[in-house]
């Protein structure tokens, strides 16, 4: 896709979000055509983005390092290079500014326990205005380089939408699986969780290839974008069908997620890379986040 009108950045906002996020949409239609409980597609949503800001982005950091702009000891590059590593800092920063504006939009609006049909038209309004926003700058950036989108494209929307047909066969046979069990930690008690960690699967995927690769850019837009999947469209789209009453950990999480995107931010924006002490400490953030929703009341 890169090679046929599309940047590493653009890529991971615009493409990447929706094969790493079909689950997460699909568990939406799921939980509200089988009549599970509202509060577990907040807790997918919530432990989705989490573990993209933290254990997602940290255990790359850990193993290759995450180093958004070269440092001084590497070899000079071109000016066009180095024009193109500050927009993909100032892309990624952008990226990184819309989680807090969504992830605070929906704080706001769920502040009184609960998100309804009025709350899901303004999240999914800001995601369709910020999906516009990069689809244009897209455009212009292809005709300032004097390209155009390619036709393969299209070959490649048609092979998501028959990815997303498995997915839905899959997803709902285990959400009606789990729904049967009552007892232990499988069961449907921990639907929201345990759908969670496994729709961040492809996530993990794609933060260890691109990590192998060389690519921290995709990194951290890939595991953003799939983010802005959840919050806010998901529980935008559930909103819409049906109120969603947000889990009793809701606050902490957001707090997690609100730090760990600040810390992304800073690092980024002053020094242009995540150390990888900060990787283990994103990975202890994380456990943390584990232990208040599971155990702590």
């Amino acid at each position: 896709m890169t090679e046929t009108g599309l940047e590493g950045t653009v890529l991971g906002t615009l493409v990447m979000p929706y094969c790493s996020g079909i689950g997460n949409l699909i568990f939406v239609f799921v939980v509200h055509k089988n009549g599970q409980p509202a509060a577990e597609v907040m807790t997918n949503c919530l432990v989705n983005n989490v573990t993209n800001m933290t254990l997602m982005i940290g255990l790359p950091t850990i193993i290759w390092g995450m180093r958004i702009i070269p440092g001084h000891n590497v070899k000079k590059q071109n000016n066009r290079t180095e024009e193109l590593q500050r927009i993909n800092r100032l892309s990624l920063l952008l990226t990184l500014t819309a989680v807090l504006f969504f992830t605070g939009a929906a704080w706001a609006l769920g502040r009184d326990g609960r998100l309804n049909r009025g709350d899901g038209l303004v999240l999914v309004g800001l995601f369709l205005f910020w999906q516009c926003f990069h689809l244009f700058d897209v455009l212009k950036a292809n005709v300032r380089q004097n390209k155009s989108l390619s036709w393969a494209l299209a070959a490649d929307l048609v092979l998501l939408l028959i990815g997303a047909y498995g997915t839905y066969l899959s997803i709902d046979g285990l959400v009606v699986w789990i729904s049967r069990i009552q007892t232990g930690f499988i069961s449907a008690k921990y639907l929201g969780w345990l759908s969670g960690w496994l729709m961040v699967v492809p996530n993990g995927l794609l933060a260890l290839y691109y990590g192998w690769k060389g690519r921290p850019e995709v990194i951290y837009t890939s595991q953003v974008g799939d983010g802005h999947i959840c919050i806010p469209l998901c529980v935008g789209i559930y909103s819409l069908m049906s109120d969603v009453v947000v889990p009793a950990f809701f606050t902490s999480g957001v707090l997690v997620l609100v730090g760990a995107t600040t810390i992304h931010f800073l690092f980024v924006a002053l020094t242009g890379e995540l150390p990888r002490f900060m990787g283990w400490l994103l990975t202890a953030a994380y456990g943390v986040f584990v232990y208040l929703g599971l155990f702590s009341g």
